[in-house]
């Protein structure tokens, strides 16, 4: 999912049956405001990636990314590559170590 924190661009990356806690994530981030992204505010900046579709990357885009605990200790990830028709599964082991994403209660 893409956020603002403060107006700036951020992915959080969450479990699909799970939903953001907006007051948590304010709380985890340190934002004054914490707002969900609308679409046409993220379009341009994952062109290589069908809307809704982006993995979960955020990094290779200029984006920070957090995730949370609960999806940091499960032992593989799956996710959109990009497009609606492929998925990839990724040991979140892996996904950890290439990313160094920010881990935090949501």
């Amino acid at each position: 999912m893409i956020v603002k924190l403060d107006a700036r661009l951020a992915m959080v990356v969450l479990p699909a049956s799970a939903q953001v806690s907006f007051s948590r994530l304010k709380a985890a981030t340190g934002a004054a405001e914490v707002d969900l992204a609308d679409e046409a505010e993220f379009k341009d900046r994952f062109p290589d990636c069908e809307l809704g579709a982006m993995p979960p990357f955020g990094n290779l885009y200029g984006v920070p990314v957090f995730v949370a605990q609960s999806l940091s200790q499960d032992r593989e990830i799956a996710f959109n590559a990009g497009s609606h028709a492929e998925l990839v599964k990724l040991a979140y082991a892996d996904y950890k170590r290439l990313l160094e994403p920010t881990v935090i209660e949501l």
